[in-house]
């Protein structure tokens, strides 16, 4: 792993660890609560929901998938 990749990464999970991170994600996942597709009123406003979704399931699970590219890159070099 290069320098520059391995304080990217690091850059990452130093957010990670801050209380705004946290809020952010909290915040997040309550919005994606609010959704009811069960009251959408066409499909194209069910594709616009689902959009939004997607988004917020991109947010909420961005640092597993940081977590993952970063174990993956490491054990690519060890071997």
């Amino acid at each position: 792993m290069t320098p520059e990749l391995e304080k990217y990464y690091e850059t990452y999970f130093d957010l990670f660890t801050t209380d705004g991170w946290k809020q952010f994600v909290e915040d997040m996942a309550n919005s994606a609560q609010t959704f009811n597709i069960r009251h959408v009123q066409d499909e194209g406003a069910l594709r616009y929901v689902q959009g939004q979704l997607n988004v917020l399931d991109t947010i909420l699970n961005w640092s597993a998938s940081v977590e993952v590219a970063y174990n993956q890159i490491k054990e690519e070099d060890e071997e």
